[in-house]
């Protein structure tokens, strides 16, 4: 069981909603991935408007809904789009994104502190998206983020888990659940993310962007699955060659 929040959660795969050819493709993606948190950009979206094509499509009552500030350049943005998504009705989760540059869309990580300790005393619970940065997790923890989001790569990027050994360290230092967040372009990325030790991994560009959506969607629910039960399990040591067969009671092979 995944907690976050105080809330449990059955998926330890979240899921974004950009990139899907339509919205009925996405929709049923997402009952394949079976995602419970479902992230959907705040600057996409009217939040008032019945008639949205995202909006109109999301069963509220079957996914919590996890409005992000993609697009935010500081924190003042940040904070007042989450103002504004609260009292259209958006509610008190979020994921916070501080990404200056549109082009690389790396997360600002001062103004991703400020905008987490402002809106976590608001009231919010804020699962903030960061560089994969040891310090910056455990300070975004001590001012109240309910999660951290470290990328495993940059987004749509696909790479996998290229800041692997910093997010181990994150893992392992953690108070509150660690998400791991944008550049997993396979289902092995995603499980070998949770047979390290993370809570759960967001995914959208993989899944949006395959061929078949659908199918990829099913592809990564199982992997995380499959990598959370190795995780619990306990995988064996890496180390020298070791025999898989016993040397003791093969003394007949010496008889001639």
């Amino acid at each position: 069981m995944l907690t976050i929040a105080g809330r449990d959660f059955h998926s330890r795969l979240l899921t974004g909603t950009g990139k899907f050819s339509s919205s009925a493709v996405m929709i049923e993606a997402l009952e394949e991935s079976g995602s419970e948190i479902v992230t959907v950009a705040l600057r996409r979206v009217d939040l008032v408007d019945p008639g949205d094509d995202i909006m109109a499509a999301l069963d509220r009552e079957r996914y919590l809904f996890l409005p992000n500030t993609s697009g935010a350049r500081n924190s003042d943005e940040a904070v007042r789009l989450a103002r504004l998504s609260r009292a259209a009705g958006g509610g008190d989760w979020l994921k916070l994104e501080v990404t200056p540059d549109p082009r690389t869309l790396l997360p600002d990580p001062v103004e991703t502190l400020m905008a987490t300790e402002v809106l976590a005393a608001d009231g919010f619970h804020v699962l903030p998206y960061i560089n994969a940065d040891p310090v910056l997790a455990l300070r975004l923890q001590d001012v109240g983020a309910a999660a951290v989001m470290p990328l495993g790569a940059p987004i749509g990027t696909n790479l996998g888990l290229v800041n692997r050994y910093q997010i181990e360290i994150i893992i392992d230092q953690a108070r509150v659940p660690v998400v791991v967040d944008a550049g997993l372009g396979a289902p092995s990325h995603a499980a070998a993310a949770m047979e390290m030790g993370a809570d759960a991994v967001l995914v959208n560009t993989a899944i949006a962007m395959a061929p078949d959506p659908v199918v990829m969607a099913r592809s990564f629910s199982l992997a995380v699955k499959a990598g959370r039960d190795a995780f619990v399990s306990g995988l064996p040591e890496t180390g020298s060659p070791r025999a898989s067969s016993p040397d003791a009671g093969l003394g007949f092979l010496d008889k001639s």
